[in-house]
């Protein structure tokens, strides 16, 4: 689990994932001074703890080294989120605060983010057990039988309409 970033250190990071390229410690310096002043010995000690710590990788580029960022902010972000999720004696309260807490926008987002994985507002299929941490269901003793079909909303065309149309297209 990712200790969360420092200020510094999520400043520089930012830099890295927004660029989405191989940085130097003499670009990220001088978009940093920008906004303050600061030294580049500074930056470069930074970005060499990144390293340290596995945030960025990094390649010699003649006497300097350039860094990539090893994973996205977005899983940093869902890393941070989880291991708070995972560390509350009540996971479902946790869960109940934080969706309180949420903007419009976040709780589109969620429901954006539940369709990308397939579920649908709740009406997916919940994930096979082994998924969610639980041991799998014991197998039932009665043979499965096919559930039966869904009614459809139309009646179902007469004997004699299908033979003369022929089979239906996706039927």
């Amino acid at each position: 689990m990712p200790r969360p970033l420092g200020e510094l250190e999520d400043a520089v990071m930012t830099r890295v994932w927004q660029w989405n390229r191989p940085v130097t410690v003499r670009e990220v310096l001088e978009d940093l001074q920008q906004e303050r002043s600061i030294a580049y010995t500074t930056v470069m000690t930074v970005m060499d703890n990144l390293h340290q710590k596995g945030w960025v990788r990094r390649e010699a580029e003649g006497r300097a080294y350039r860094y990539t960022a090893v994973s996205t902010r977005a899983a940093y972000s869902a890393a941070l989120m989880n291991e708070a999720w995972s560390t509350s004696d009540n996971p479902a309260a946790a869960l109940v605060a934080f969706f309180g807490m949420m903007s419009a926008e976040q709780r589109d987002a969620l429901r954006d983010a539940f369709r990308i994985v397939g579920y649908d507002d709740g009406t997916a299929a919940e994930p096979p057990a082994e998924s969610a941490g639980r041991p799998p269901a014991a197998p039932s003793a009665a043979p499965s039988a096919a559930p039966p079909a869904a009614p459809s909303a139309e009646p179902p065309p007469a004997e004699e309409d299908s033979a003369e149309r022929g089979p239906e297209p996706g039927r």
